[in-house]
Order: structure tokens, then sequence, then C-alpha cells
């Protein structure tokens, strides 16, 4: 069976379908950052309610976050805590993380989500468009990892997620900026790992490949999704809730001896 993404686009649909739950992160608090909308952050959040965790969410844009919310609390069954938050603004950030604390009691698991993408050659590249993607996809979750560690390491327990991306590991043209931002949050994952598990708290990264939604299809060239489809072994895009799927597994505790690893959730080939 094949779905049209776009005008000029058709992909192989999902045959697959959501697993159930498990309670996998029953009686956790979980914050999801960038979660508003239609891809792998909302899905997270969704999948960590399904299995029994008190989600929380933030986003930089009220509107959706406001309409995430709205979804999300038919799933959990009451309204999760949201905050307006942009990760590159430090004061927004510390804002994020009382609020949360201050309205759960805890942290147990944050899933760093938030990523700026956009595509230029770097001959044409200007240093805003640099800065704009490195401090939002990589400064950015070290400001969120940065703000997790100070409350989970006294603690003792925690486990962190960030979503870095294959593209970290594999060149695509006029991807230097993004590249060089997942690549960065992979390496900041296994440093930070090692200073953490000191403490009983993990921390560990997924990067998938191709994940598709509605949004990603409107900032995304109809030729490149073709393409990066086409590289894929299944024939398809992920579904975001098979990339939170591993999100969840590595923020619970069947993951408890997983430290300063990327996983790559991707069907593609060489």
């Amino acid at each position: 069976m094949s779905v049209r993404i776009s005008r000029d686009v058709t992909v192989k649909e999902s045959v697959v379908s959501a697993p159930t739950s498990h309670q996998l992160l029953a009686g956790r608090t979980v914050l999801v950052t960038a979660a508003a909308g239609t891809g792998i952050g909302y899905a997270t959040a969704e999948r960590c309610a399904q299995e029994g965790a008190r989600v929380a969410i933030s986003d930089r844009h009220e509107r959706r976050l406001a309409e995430s919310a709205a979804r999300l609390a038919e799933v959990m069954g009451s309204e999760p805590v949201s905050v307006v938050c942009d990760v590159t603004d430090e004061a927004q950030v510390q804002r994020m993380f009382d609020t949360v604390i201050g309205a759960y009691g805890q942290l147990d698991v944050l899933v760093n989500n938030a990523g700026l993408g956009g595509t230029a050659p770097v001959v044409e590249m200007t240093d805003e468009q640099w800065h704009s993607v490195l401090d939002v996809t990589l400064t950015g979750t070290f400001r969120c990892t940065r703000a997790a560690l100070r409350h989970m390491m006294p603690r003792g327990t925690g486990a962190i997620v960030n979503n870095s991306s294959v593209i970290g590991w594999r060149a695509q043209e006029g991807q230097a900026h993004y590249a060089a931002a997942k690549a960065g949050v992979m390496a900041l994952t296994r440093a930070s790992a090692l200073e953490a598990a000191k403490a009983g708290v993990r921390v560990n990264a997924v990067a998938p490949s191709l994940a598709m939604h509605p949004h990603l299809s409107k900032v995304t060239t109809d030729d490149l999704l073709a393409e990066l489809t086409s590289r894929e072994a299944f024939g398809r895009a992920a579904e975001p809730w098979e990339v939170a799927n591993v999100i969840v597994f590595l923020a619970s505790d069947y993951a408890s001896y997983l430290v300063g690893e990327v996983i790559s959730v991707s069907s593609q080939h060489p």
C-alpha cells in the first residue's frame, strides 16, 4: 500500500501498528522538549504517557503547544504540565525545569528533542544560519542536559535521551550546520554520560533517519523526500512513534546498563 505525502511524492504506507502498553514508565515523570505538532516530540510524549508516565511538554510555539497538551490530556486522563520555552534562552530553560519539578515534585526522564534544520551550501551559508542551528540543536541540548543533571545527580537516579540524527554520521549536501550540530549531540551524549553514570544517571541518544509527518513535507523538498525514502530498506519512512518506541526503551529500566550509546533508528542501506 502507498500513500501520497505531497503533490509529487508517493511512499509506501506503514503496515505496522503501535504496540500495546507494558507500563514501562509507570510512576515516572518525563519532560519532552519541542513536543508540539505531529513529529517525534509529540509521538514520544504520547508513547511515554501510554507507558504510564506523568508527562510534561515544552515548545516555543504557544498555540501548537496548547493544542498538543489538549491531545495529550486525552491519553493521560489529566492536563499535562506544558511550558512555553525557547531552549536558546537560559532563563527560559531554567523556568521550564523549575515549573516541571515544582508541579510534579521530581524529574525522572528528560527527552531532548528540540532541534532546528535548514538547507544551505557551505559557501553560501551565513554565520546567522550556522549559529541558529547550532544554538537550538546542540547548545539547547547542552542547556537542558545541564539543568536536568543538576536535579538528577544529587538524587542518584534519572535518564536523559537525546534526539540526534544519522546525519551526524552520514554526509548530506546542504546540511553542514545540522550535521555538525547532531554529531555534537552524539559527542555530548557520550561525554556527559560518563560524568552522570557516577551518580547513577544514564544518558543515551537515538539517531533517526527519516520519520515522516505532515510538517516535514512542508519544509523539505519533494525531490529530497523521494531520495531519502528510496534509501530505506523497508521502502518507507519510519512512523514517529517507531522512533518514540526506542526513546521509551532507553528511558526505561530495560536499558539499565546502556550508557553513552547512540542507537540508530533507521532502515537505510548503503
